[in-house]
Parts: structure tokens; sequence; C-alpha cells
């Protein structure tokens, strides 16, 4: 928000300099971006008026003006489509300064003289734009000094404002903070209510008053549109970042930036029998002021009359309804808006406005009267006018409600860390807008209408240290008993997860929690998901029930970089519907695709396959100690490779998935290289089975290794499972260490093989012993999966 320096200091002298004013309200919350000056560096440029104007005998562009500057009348010669008899534009005579160290010199033009150059607002640093010469008031004295009479030596303050703080988002805000910041009083102009001089109304009716609980119009009939705004009202629209438009929308604007209360006038005459405040209808369109027409959503809310909409309510005005150069009677409007009511309204149509900017934050609840008095006012004095009454429709159940706040003195201290007397905090809060009764424990305060953010005892403690000042905290060690938190070793901490992948060459990723509709559906279209009430786009509108659309979208943004060998992991939260509402569970996803190695000439571009990501994430389960508890499964799941995918249980827990990304999935993407990936459910990984002392034995082991044909269905990790369940004497240790399909075996069956290790801790076992524990191995494969003994 931009605001001049000057129209500040009219409401409250602080007694510093620009910069001091900017760090003061910096240091306050209200951040102060940038300090500019008003208006380039000129000088010698005076306001003049053309007397008399002809064509430049040798350019057709051009044309040939006698220039009367009150003093002497000068021949200029000028190219501005818009030089013509009686109007008055800034001259900048010879000898003149203009911004950039541009020297204003009498030159001789196409044959022509010419003593000087009228200008236009860019050329003389007041805008960055703009055509033709700058016109200047009729009233506009002849001779003066332009920087004197338009008061341009001041500075235009931008504030970048958080969006609690919607009660700076006007002058009057911005001054009431400088006022007690700097203990000085800051005074509001004075004005008088606007007395009624004709007995004519408009009817309000409010459909939706829970968005719309107040609105007030009024009438003001024999306008004369005509009439400009002053200058003094543009300069300051001007220094607000708003170009001036009719002398109607002037001091719409001007009020807004004055009072932060945005309003709207609309032409009476095209008004029908009473405004209605609703939600629009199905079906139904408006022709906006910017030329646009937008199809209403039904959860809009409109500002129409019987014949239809009229304004998209807090937003934009319609162009069917606007105030012309035509109009002579106007319809007012203020109005208190619920933040709720507007929010997302004006981005779901394109749109970014400043009163919508304002709604959307928050607008004091009773500022509405105030401001249709002081826009009554001023439009009386400048455009003239007989006013009407006010018609105010209001439900005031449904207005905000503001409940006492109980601030107790010895918090103060507590929380904040230094003392203040309690004529310092009455002071603060009673400058901000607080009303304070005393009590035995410290005060009861009322908060002001237009401060929203201001809800408990903290945000009052918050306030006092603001005002304060965070540079006076006083420098204090401080001093506190902390307690380390217990971790049971028997849980795994997700850190251990995370370094160990990192230590595998993975990088951890974070992505948004919300994701894109499509991407869910193609992972877990079984599943409603959560939808975001107010998404920041369309492809982020629901909030995730797994970790592998988000990371999925990583490894390809990664990929399109030329990143040919990729390795993600990220733990986080999914949002789960249930029977018993939503659940937050914490997973753990990886992903990767490309080369198994990083590219050198030793290598020859092996590519990642299925057991790269089985053996990656074989690895991380064996951080749990509980090897023998996990086994995968052959299983299906939605977006991965039917052919692909196992299932990891840990006993009867679903553990996750391990797989390849289904071919689909991986068109959706445009992924060129397979993508292998898993994701674990961290509340049934993260239990640990802490390791026993077990005495080493003194004798040595024994391995045999053993290789049988079975059928092909018959599922590795299922036989050695089985193995270890039979209690076969000696036997330490299973593993499968090769399997083989091809000439000499049946093309239905394939062959296994499996290393047994055998040991004793009393004794060193003979051969007698070993082959009968290997022999009960053997039997058991016969009998159970007709198993072939292989030379």
């Amino acid at each position: 928000m931009k605001i001049s320096e000057q129209w500040i200091r009219q409401w409250v002298e602080p007694g510093l300099s620009s910069a001091e004013l900017a760090q003061l309200l910096t240091m306050a919350g209200l951040e102060v971006t940038t300090v500019e000056a008003a208006a380039g560096d000129f000088r010698g440029v005076v306001v003049a008026e053309i007397v008399a104007a002809a064509a430049h005998p040798g350019a057709d562009k051009l044309r040939v003006c006698q220039v009367n500057t009150g003093s002497e009348t000068v021949q200029v010669v000028c190219g501005a489509d818009n030089a013509r008899v009686g109007l008055k534009a800034p001259l900048a005579r010879v000898g003149a300064e203009l911004p950039g160290d541009f020297r204003i010199e009498q030159r001789t033009l196409r044959g022509e003289q010419s003593r000087g150059m009228l200008c236009s607002e860019p050329e003389l640093g007041l805008s960055a734009s703009g055509d033709g010469l700058m016109e200047l008031a009729e009233d506009a004295p002849l001779g003066e000094d332009l920087r004197s009479y338009l008061d341009l030596d001041d500075q235009v303050i931008n504030l970048e404002l958080t969006p609690n703080r919607a009660d700076c988002l006007g002058l009057r805000g911005i001054a009431r903070e400088v006022g007690v910041l700097t203990r000085k009083k800051f005074s509001e102009p004075e004005f008088n209510p606007v007395k009624p001089s004709v007995d004519v109304s408009f009817p309000v009716k409010l459909e939706n008053p829970e968005a719309c609980p107040r609105y007030l119009g009024r009438i003001i009939k024999g306008v004369d549109v005509s009439r400009p705004s002053p200058a003094w009202m543009r300069e300051r629209l001007r220094r607000s970042g708003l170009r001036s438009i009719d002398a109607v929308v002037d001091v719409t604007n001007y009020v807004m930036m004055e009072l932060g209360q945005p309003m709207h006038a609309f032409d009476l005459d095209k008004l029908r029998e009473g405004i209605v405040v609703r939600k629009a209808r199905d079906d139904e369109s408006l022709l906006l002021l910017d030329g646009r027409s937008v199809s209403l959503n039904t959860d809009t809310l409109l500002i129409s009359d019987a014949a239809g909409p009229l304004a998209v309510a807090g937003i934009m005005g319609g162009a069917d309804s606007a105030v012309s150069e035509s109009t002579t009677d106007l319809m007012l409007e203020a109005a208190f808006f619920s933040p709720l009511a507007l929010a997302g309204q004006a981005r779901s149509y394109g749109l970014a406005t400043e009163s919508g900017h304002r709604f959307e934050r928050g607008v004091d609840y009773d500022l509405q009267r105030r401001a249709m008095e002081r826009a009554s006012q001023l439009l009386i004095d400048i455009v003239g006018g007989d006013a009407g009454p006010i018609t105010e429709a209001v439900a005031e159940d449904q207005l905000p409600t503001v409940k006492p706040i109980a601030l107790r003195r010895e918090r103060i201290p507590r929380l904040l860390g230094f003392t203040l007397e309690n004529e310092e905090v009455e002071r603060i809060l009673e400058g901000l807008g607080l009303l304070l009764n005393t009590t035995g424990s410290g005060w009861r305060a009322k908060v002001p209408s237009w401060r929203f953010d201001i809800n408990i005892e903290v945000d009052l403690l918050e306030e006092l240290v603001r005002i304060h000042g965070y540079d006076n905290l006083p420098l204090r060690r401080l001093r506190s008993v902390q307690y380390i938190k217990a971790r049971p070793e028997q849980t795994l901490c997700i850190r251990q997860l995370r370094l160990h992948l990192a230590n595998r060459d993975y990088r951890e990723a974070v992505t948004y929690s919300f994701i894109d509709p499509a991407a869910q559906a193609l992972f877990d279209p079984e599943i409603t998901p959560l939808q975001v009430r107010n998404p920041i786009s369309k492809e982020l509108s629901v909030m995730r029930s797994s970790m592998l659309p988000g990371l999925v979208n990583a490894l390809r943004y990664n990929v399109n970089r030329q990143r040919y060998r990729v390795r993600l992991f990220e733990s986080g939260l999914c949002f789960l519907p249930g029977a018993e509402g939503l659940e937050q569970r914490p997973f753990l996803a990886a992903v990767i695709t490309g080369r198994r190695l990083p590219e050198s000439w030793a290598e020859q571009g092996e590519q990642f396959d299925f057991f790269d990501a089985k053996g990656d994430l074989e690895s991380l389960l064996a951080l749990a100690d509980d090897s023998a508890a996990f086994r995968f499964e052959p299983a299906q799941r939605t977006g991965l490779h039917p052919g692909q995918t196992a299932a990891v249980w840990r006993g009867e827990k679903f553990l996750g998935h391990v797989g390849a990304l289904h071919p689909a999935c991986q068109a959706h993407y445009g992924l060129g290289a397979p993508v292998y990936l898993f994701e674990l459910d961290l509340e049934v990984l993260r239990d640990r089975v802490l390791p026993e002392f077990r005495e080493l034995s003194r004798f040595p082991e024994i391995r045999r290794d053993l290789a049988v044909s079975v059928d092909e269905t018959v599922n590795a990790a299922e036989i050695v499972k089985n193995i270890q369940d039979i209690s076969v004497a000696y036997l330490t240790n299973i593993m499968l260490f090769d399997m083989y399909k091809g000439k000499g075996i049946d093309p239905k069956r394939k062959s296994l093989a499996f290393g047994l290790t055998f040991g004793d801790s009393s004794r060193t076992l003979s051969d007698q012993d070993i082959a009968k524990s290997v022999d009960q191995v053997i039997d058991f494969l016969q009998k159970t999966y007709h198993a072939e003994l292989r030379e």
C-alpha cells in the first residue's frame, strides 16, 4: 500500500524525518519497503495556458502553440494530441531542468522557434506512463511554480502489510499507529453529517445476512459529473497508486484510502425497484467495469436489483449500472462483507482489486455510516447535488461480536521479560483504540471494531511490546530448566531412517501436502481425498493420501532438467479419510530411475531394476533388527506394475509396497526410463527389536549348499521361512544364493540354491550331525514341494 507522507503529517506530526518515520513503522510491524519521491527532480516548470494553436507548416504531427505563462506569451512547438486552446499544462521554461539532467533550451524545430516544452506526467517523473500533456485544473494559477502548486515536495511510503493488519489499509489506521508510537495526538478531519435535503431513498434487502450483515445506501440527486476532481484529491490518489477517473469514482477511492472503507456508486436511473444482496443463481453472468463478461459461480455474493446482477459484492461493479457522463442521480453504497464470504472470490475470476483486497482481510464493521457521510460531503462539495436520507439494512446478530479480554498485570513481566508502568500500559492500549476498565488483577479491555486480530490476552501483550519498541527491550540472559525428552530405544527415530537413505545416495525431497486430483486418482482412485477449501491452484486442491504422486512429480521435474540418475525420498503425513474422521499418518517413500551407478568410463550404463529398490528397502528394514518378521508377497496396487509389485508385511501388520511404476502412470508423467519405488507406513516400521547379547561360539561353523528344482510358482521366501519353522538341528542360518531357469531344467520348474549354515556353541559338529540335518531339510522339501535334488 502506498501513502503520501504529507498526508500522514496532516493527521499527526511525528517530529521525525522520512527515514526515521519509515524505520519506526517497520519496527512496529508495518514494513516499509520503499520511500520514494512523489515527483521527479525538476525545476523551472510553471503553470501555463495554451491561448492559440495552429498546425506546424512543415510537420503533420506538430502544432505551434502560443502559451501564456502569466507574465508573457511564448511560442512552443508541441506534438501532443491533446494540445488545444484553453488547456492548462506544465511548461518547462528555457533554462528549466527536468529529471535525467535534461536542460531545456530555445530551439528551432522545422523552421519554427520553440521557447520551452509543454510536459507530460512521465516527463516530470509523476508517473511511469501517460498519453499527452498533463492537464491541470481550470483554476490553476498561471505562472505559479508547479512544485508549489501541486505540493510535490513529498515522499511516498510503500507499506507491505501482513494480512492481520487490515486496519492499516487506510490513512486513518496508519496515523493512529504513528500517533501512539510517537506519543502524539492524531486528528481526523472534521466534517458534519450531511443533512438530507430531499426525501428520496432506495430500498435494500439482505438475502444472505451471514455474508453481508450491514449495507448502507444513499441517493444524491442532481450531480454534475462533468466537474473535475480538485487537484489536491487527484494528487493524493496518484501518490496512493490510483489514477483519477472522474469526480464520483475519485471520491469513493479517496474515502477508501483515507478511512479504509471501500465504496461504490451506481447510476440511480439504471437501477430497478431496490437493492438485493444475494448469492448468484444458476446461469447468471455480469459485464464488469473492466469490459470482461463473467459467468457467475453460485457461491458468489452479488449486489443486484430486480433486473439482475449489478456488481460482484466487494470486488468490482458492473458496466451496465456504472456512472457515466450523462449521470445526474447517484446511489452510494457502503457495506460490511464477511471476510470468509469473500475469501478467494476475486481470485476465482482472475481479479485483483483494492476493495477486494480490503474486504478479504476485514473492514471495520462500524465504519460504514462515517464513510457514507464523508463521501456525501465530498461529492456535494465537488459535483453538487441534494442528498437523501441514509438507508441501512443490518442483521445485528450476524455482525462480529467482541468479547472483553482480561489482561493480568503479573503476566506482563512473566511473558515479556520486563515491566511496564500502569500508565504506560493504558497509554498504549487506549491509543490503539481499546477501552479499558481497571480490575483488581489488571485490566479488562474492549477491542475496537477495526482490530480483528486481537482476541486473547497474549494479543494484548504483543501490542504492548510492539509499541514499546523491540529496540527498547532490556538485554537479559535467559535462564530456563531444560529437560531432554526421553527417546525409547524400541523406537526408530525418523532422523535415523533419513540419514540411512542419504548415506545410500538418496536425496531428500520436500513436496506439497496438497496435490493434483488427477494425480491422486492415478494412485488411490478408491479414496475420496480431503478437498482444500481455498487452494493455491486447481492442480493443488486435494490433500494427499499417498506420498507417491508428489514424489514422482519431483522425479519428473529432475528428469526434465537432464538428470538421468535420480534417487529421491520423502517423509511426511498423509491424510486418510475414515469412518472415525480424518487420520493423519506418517509415511516414508522413495523413487529411483536411470543408471545404477554414476556415469563413468568404467561403467556400462546398467539401469536400475526392481531388485535395486528392494535392496534399498531391505537395508532400511534391517535397522529394525527384526528381519525374521518382514516378508514380501506378490501383490497389486493401483499405479504400480501388476507383475512387478510386492506387498511388505511385518508379521500380520501391513507395512507398504515396493514395485515399478505402472506404464500408464509412466506415460502420464512423460517418463521414458522405468521408475521403481516403495512406500512404507512409519508407524509400523519404527518399532525396533532391541539386540540381546549372545556369546560367540568358540567352535567353527559348517556350511552345506543345497540345489533343488521346484515348481516355478513356488515362492523362495516361503521355502526359507518354512525351513526355519521346522527347527532343523544345529541350523543357524539359511540363505538363497542362486535361482536358475533354462537349459537342463523343466520349463515349468526352476532351480533354487540354498546355503545352510550349521553350528553349536558346545562342540565341533561331525559330518554325521550335518548329514542328518541336511537329510531332514531334503525330506521336508520333497514332501512339501515335490522338490528334486540336483547334482
